[in-house]
């Protein structure tokens, strides 16, 4: 797992809990999971979310990066959405992510998507275009826009924009 620059730490409340709302947009299964709280993630929390966020393709589960799960907390607290994040595409198999990147269909062979580092999401109250600059204004890792498909892609690599 990559290590969250330490800015990005002081950014998260140390106190409370952290709660994500996603929904699957292939499956049409969501969740609302309270995955921090009061100092620790929750394991049961944590395995819902892997659940939702498998690869789609054949239903293999991986473990999600936990900076990933708190960059989208930072991220959905700071642009003030109301909604679930619509999950577009979460962890990806090695097997798809070949698939994918051998039609040239954006998928980078080396993509973060598959060690659960990446994901690709929508807010239904707020434009990708917001999003983009909300995760910009973050600085807490990779942050892609895609204007025609209508949805961003946010990582815990390097701090980079395409």
């Amino acid at each position: 797992m990559t290590l969250m620059p330490r800015f990005a730490e002081a950014a998260m409340p140390t106190a409370g809990s952290r709660t994500l709302r996603l929904c699957n947009e292939h499956t049409g299964e969501a969740v609302n999971a309270t995955y921090w709280e009061n100092g620790q993630y929750d394991t049961g929390a944590l395995k819902d979310i892997n659940f939702i966020l498998r690869d789609h393709h054949n239903d293999e589960v991986t473990t999600i990066d936990t900076h990933l799960l708190d960059l989208l907390s930072n991220l959905h607290r700071r642009s003030g959405s109301k909604q679930p994040f619509q999950v577009v595409c979460g962890y990806r198999s090695p097997q798809t992510n070949a698939i994918l990147a051998s039609e040239r269909s954006g998928a980078a062979s080396n993509s973060l998507h598959v060690v659960g580092q990446a994901i690709d999401i929508r807010l239904a109250d707020r434009t990708p275009r917001q999003i983009r600059d909300c995760a910009k204004s973050l600085r807490l890792g990779g942050v892609g826009y895609y204007p025609r498909a209508a949805f961003v892609h946010v990582d815990t690599g390097s701090v980079r924009y395409w």
